[in-house]
């Protein structure tokens, strides 16, 4: 039996709740593992402990499967940044405190963040095609969040004069470079990572507004 499949003691039928949990659970894994491309339902539903037509009685395919956990993922971050709706951009610091809430949230729930910003499969890869992400309600309580930030400050005048659509896509790329790269390399001889945490994202602070 190949890594990432190790198969679960069969289970008794009629879990609902916990079963569906118990499934997500194990994908998150494998496709951590292995990516999302190279892992099969029968993998996943060996890894649980049950037969593959059960498993599609709670997930009909492995789509729903990535984009019931790509959108936990975006959950999980909207929260992180409605418990900090106190610290926003009034000031640098307030602008730095709201970025390090998604760093917080990458490097802490790396399996996650993979699955909803890193992850090569097609069918997420499809599903952000076919669909307009702005206009989703994970990404308004997300990505939302930041554009919602940059869209205020240069309405006040805050912001170097760059249109806030293209300051949000900037900023956000350069939080998810960082994040990404501490995710995918953790073997790279990284300086401390509190002060490189700090001195990324003042990076970015300096380069968005004006008087800093």
């Amino acid at each position: 039996m190949n890594k990432g499949q190790e198969r679960s003691p069969r289970k008794a039928k009629g879990q609902g709740v916990e079963r569906r949990e118990e499934i997500l659970a194990a994908a998150l894994r494998l496709f951590t593992q292995l990516g999302v491309h190279a892992v099969s339902t029968r993998q996943i539903a060996q890894a649980v402990g049950i037969s593959q037509p059960t498993l599609y009685a709670y997930f009909p395919t492995k789509a729903d499967i990535g984009m019931e956990l790509h959108s936990r993922a975006f959950a999980l971050l909207a929260q992180g940044l409605a418990s900090g709706a106190d610290r926003r951009s009034d000031t640098p610091e307030g602008f730095v405190a709201m970025l390090r809430i998604y760093v917080d949230f990458g490097l802490q729930n790396p399996d996650m963040y993979r699955i909803a910003f890193m992850s090569e499969g097609a069918a997420l890869r499809t599903w952000w095609r076919e669909n307009d992400p702005t206009l989703s309600p994970s990404t308004a309580s997300t990505y939302g969040v930041l554009r919602r930030e940059m869209t205020e400050m240069h309405a006040r005048g805050l912001t170097v004069d760059v249109d806030p659509e293209t300051l949000t896509q900037s900023v956000w790329s350069g939080m998810h470079g960082l994040v990404s790269l501490m995710i995918a390399k953790p073997g790279f001889p990284w300086v401390e990572r509190e002060a490189l945490i700090n001195a990324h994202l003042w990076v970015i602070v300096r380069g968005v507004l004006k008087a800093v």
